[in-house]
């Protein structure tokens, strides 16, 4: 099996890789999804790791007897999250586009553009309306430092962006994440939060193949 199924496999069957390395790591467990969250939401470099998927399955496993505690998970998380976008913030303040100006395996000007445009659309809401959109949601903090926005109102729609995202997640999955039907079609659950989570750069991407052939 070589990585990328590995990785799919992983994203698709969270539940039971949660499941072991919580019988693994103890409570490291939290230490390792910090940093999950935090790296996903900080470094330009790491949009590919689980974000809305993650939480939802963690969610499931905090409703479950002797499973993850929910609190801790809602506020580390969403400390999480914060930290991330602050330090992707200060990246995107000191770096600017340089790092974009040749297109590389993990610097793909595409994704800047893509939320550059997002910007134009949401202004400065992005930052909370980007959570909920994978891609967007690493490098909107990114293109905020780029373009010097004021860092005060950028921490306010962060912290706000931050408990918004998380707690809709994993309360979702408390919830929801251990209904029978839910449980029995986990796999396609997951799949469908990845989808509806990549409608937002699906749709203006439909919309631009379009148009040329209205045209």
């Amino acid at each position: 099996m070589d990585a990328m199924t590995q990785f799919i496999d992983i994203i698709l069957h969270l539940d039971q890789h949660l499941l072991a390395w919580m019988s693994l790591f103890g409570p490291w467990i939290y230490v390792i999804l910090f940093l999950i969250i935090f790296c996903e939401t900080g470094l330009v470099v790491t949009p590919f790791l689980p974000g809305d998927s993650l939480l939802f399955a963690l969610g499931a496993l905090a409703a479950l007897q002797d499973g993850l505690n929910l609190w801790v998970l809602l506020l580390s998380l969403t400390v999480a999250g914060i930290i991330g976008d602050t330090v992707n913030y200060h990246i995107g303040k000191k770096l600017g586009t340089k790092v974009f100006e040749k297109n590389s395996r993990f610097f793909q000007k595409k994704h800047l553009e893509d939320t550059q445009a997002f910007y134009a659309k949401w202004g400065s809401f992005t930052i909370i309306a980007a959570r909920f959109a994978p891609f967007a949601r690493t490098f909107a903090p990114f293109v905020a430092g780029v373009g010097s926005m004021d860092y005060k109102k950028f921490l306010s729609y962060n912290v706000i962006g931050a408990i918004l995202w998380v707690f809709t997640f994993i309360l979702a999955g408390y919830f929801f994440g251990n209904l029978p039907v839910v449980k029995r079609n986990f796999h396609i659950i997951i799949f469908g939060v990845i989808f509806v989570s990549i409608l937002p750069a699906i749709i203006p991407w439909v919309k631009s193949r379009l148009k040329p052939r209205t045209a």
